[in-house]
């Protein structure tokens, strides 16, 4: 880029004047009807014009320097929570607040760019005084602000609020990132008041049938001294249990832990309640509802046999070691009577046995589906046992055995064993395996290989296969009391025989969901100012997701009202938002088709009562004041909130910002040169008209 009045543009402007006067010459130095004085004047228009025009074409870019102004950016946001609008101070006047707010923005109006904004559940434009929001969140405001005023002349922020933010945290923090004063107004009342209450409830949303659980109850309360209270606790409305508290200060603060026990399947409704006191300020913090779900977590597992032997009392040892599996054991004509419907996972020790078929058994697994873990040993009849399964076959056997030591397959990755425990394999004893040719069918994922003497062979001797929709595992060997023995030597060692079966029944009994229609809640517990998603999955055929039918809910509170939605369609799936929903527990039934089969699907989720804005009664100026002196600016009470847009013009640090704008830009984009040359030409062209000029 050149500069406009360097040397070579000196040089190109007297050649363009040159090409003018040159072409000027031609048109009138031999033109004898003109008068002289006339021709003079025509020959010098001609020459500008010519000029100017050869000028555009090899002129240099231009700088141009532009100036815009941007006033400062005022921001005015009134915290419109529940606690604000209900706890006022003696004195207190609402409307009067209210209208001094409003005026306060219109009086910034008229010098600077006024934003107004209402907080609470969520951020909203313009002013709001309903006091109707359940929670205060500061944090998602000043978010909202960095992101919709980033790189704006942000001047102050005004802040009216008790200073009582119950979710997203401080957020002291975030206004750093604004860099602009920030001035409060400190709404509420600093003197705590008479109240006693339920702060917060810990507790498992999900516990086990039979457990014990434990509620943690914390309980507040103020200016309640020589008070007793009874806090109890109601289980879908009946009372299950109750204490006596003595409340011992002005400021009082004590964990209650509650423990029951789930003694019914379902969903419960705890309902945790504290006695009222005389002339508490409010009783809505009195009370918390929960839900907890009770489900029977417990998998049935039949270990089935033709016999006894030292290593079922193993097996059965490491499956009760967790809580969520309940273990029977079926020996020889026992078997005959069981309901296999019942079980998870059924462990075939050494069946069928040369002595004991368990024909009957192994039908009904078959028809069933039910996952099946097969131990091998020297009573297995290995030609049933081949008709028994698909997947592994033996040949060629002889009736004799051979030892089997372990060692673990690296490329494992169907669960995880402890890394370092596994070098224990390696003291373990050999399992007895029947000598045969072994062949399996299809692919298969090998936990333990086996090795012969010194050789490592590639032969599985615990691994797993699939194959008619279940799963199967396989334990080549018998013996393995003898690995838990071993263990029992070293007090050092690590439980890895009770882990390996314990991990195995947990894979072999887990079930592939393999619906075709699936209906969820994005989670399981709502609040009441929170939105109930709903998601619901189809698939065809060949398992593949489609979205080709409409799917309908009905929605259901506990007391039988129904709501009724359609979901929409999203790529391949569904969504529904559904809103929010009062406090309770709710049910749902979804329906579909596809076709010509008719699909449906239900669940349950719960709904919590907000009481966030009772929690707290007293506002936190301390921390307004904190958010203004760090930031530069000051902390206001209501009465005065008007002095604010005085003291803003006075602080100095409010000011427009003006943005100069370089650019360059080349001469033929300035419009006004075409009207000049217009000009010039239109003027020649009528002087040589009224001449008699062609």
């Amino acid at each position: 880029m050149t500069s406009f009045f360097s040397f070579s543009t000196l040089l190109i402007l007297f050649a363009c004047l040159a090409l003018g006067a040159g072409y000027a010459w031609v048109l009138y130095g031999a033109n004898k009807n003109l008068d002289q004085k006339l021709r003079n004047a025509l020959a010098a228009v001609r020459t500008l014009a010519v000029a100017t025009l050869a000028f555009l074409l090899f002129a240099p870019l231009v700088r141009r320097i532009s100036h815009t102004p941007e006033k400062p950016v005022i921001v005015i946001a009134n915290d419109n929570s529940i606690s604000v609008k209900n706890i006022q101070p003696s004195g207190f006047d609402a409307k009067k607040y209210e209208q001094d707010l409003k005026q306060l923005a219109d009086k910034l109006s008229e010098k600077y760019e006024v934003k107004t904004y209402s907080f609470g559940d969520s951020v909203k434009q313009g002013f709001s005084f309903t006091g109707s929001d359940q929670i205060s969140n500061g944090t998602a405001l000043v978010s909202q602000l960095n992101d919709e005023l980033l790189n704006r002349n942000v001047g102050a922020i005004i802040i009216a609020s008790d200073g009582i933010f119950n979710r997203g945290g401080n957020p002291i923090y975030e206004l750093n990132k604004i860099k602009a004063p920030v001035y409060t107004i400190a709404m509420g009342d600093t003197i705590p008041k008479r109240d006693v209450l339920v702060a917060n409830v810990n507790y498992n949303n999900i516990v086990y049938l039979d457990n014990e659980f434990t509620l943690d109850v914390q309980v507040q309360a103020f200016e309640s001294k020589g008070e007793t209270v009874k806090l109890s606790v109601l289980e879908n409305g009946k009372q299950v249990t109750e204490q006596s508290l003595s409340i011992g200060s002005a400021s009082f603060v004590k964990d209650a832990q509650i423990k029951l026990k789930a003694t019914k399947v379902g969903v419960h409704r705890y309902t945790v309640n504290l006695s009222e006191v005389n002339n508490e300020i409010t009783t809505k913090n009195n009370s918390q509802t929960i839900f907890v779900e009770v489900i029977d977590g417990r998998q049935k597992i039949l270990l089935a046999a033709a016999g006894p032997h030292p290593d079922l009392a193993t097996f059965k040892q490491a499956i009760a070691l967790n809580k969520h599996y309940e273990v029977s054991t079926a020996i020889a004509e026992e078997l005959e009577t069981v309901d296999i419907a019942k079980y998870s996972l059924v462990i075939l020790y050494q069946l069928p046995a040369a002595n004991y078929s368990a024909t009957s058994l192994i039908n009904k697994l078959k028809q069933q589906k039910v996952a099946t873990w097969f131990v091998l040993g020297a009573q297995t009849n290995l030609q049933g046992f081949n008709q028994a399964q698909t997947q592994l076959n033996f040949t060629r056997p002889n009736g004799s055995l051979q030892e089997v030591f372990p060692y673990y397959g690296h490329n494992f990755t169907v669960y995880n064993l402890n890394t370092d425990a596994l070098k224990q394999l390696e003291t373990y004893g050999p399992l007895q395996t029947p000598f045969a040719n072994m062949m399996i069918k299809g692919s298969y994922t090998a936990v333990l290989n086996q090795r012969i003497g010194k050789v490592n062979t590639q032969s599985p001797l615990l691994f797993f296969a699939e194959g008619n929709g279940k799963k199967s595992g396989f334990l080549i060997g018998e013996g393995i009391w003898k690995w838990k023995l071993e263990e029992a030597k070293n007090e050092n060692a690590y439980p890895l025989v009770a882990e390996l079966i314990s991990k195995t029944v947990q894979y072999l009994s887990v079930k592939d969901d393999k619906r075709k229609f699936k209906v969820y809640t994005n989670k399981s517990t709502f609040e009441e100012n929170e939105n109930v998603v709903l998601n619901a999955t189809l698939y065809n055929d060949a398992l593949e997701p489609v979205n080709s039918s409409e799917v309908k809910v009905e929605l259901k509170n506990s007391e039988g009202k129904a709501y009724n939605y359609t979901f929409s369609k999203v790529v391949n799936a569904y969504q529904l938002d559904a809103g929010a929903f009062p406090q309770g527990n709710y049910t749902y039934i979804a329906s579909t088709s596809l076709g010509d089969k008719k699909y449906t699907a239900n669940g349950a989720f719960y709904v919590n009562a907000v009481i966030a804005e009772y929690q707290q009664t007293t506002a936190n100026h301390q921390l307004l004041n904190t958010m203004s002196q760090q930031t530069q600016g000051k902390m206001y009470m209501p009465a005065s909130l008007l002095s604010i847009a005085d003291d803003l013009e006075k602080s100095g640090q409010v000011k427009t910002i003006t943005y100069e704008d370089r650019r360059y830009e080349e001469m033929i984009n300035l419009k006004w040169i075409f009207t000049v040359i217009l000009a010039l030409l239109s003027i020649e062209w009528f002087f040589r008209k009224r001449n008699g000029e062609a």
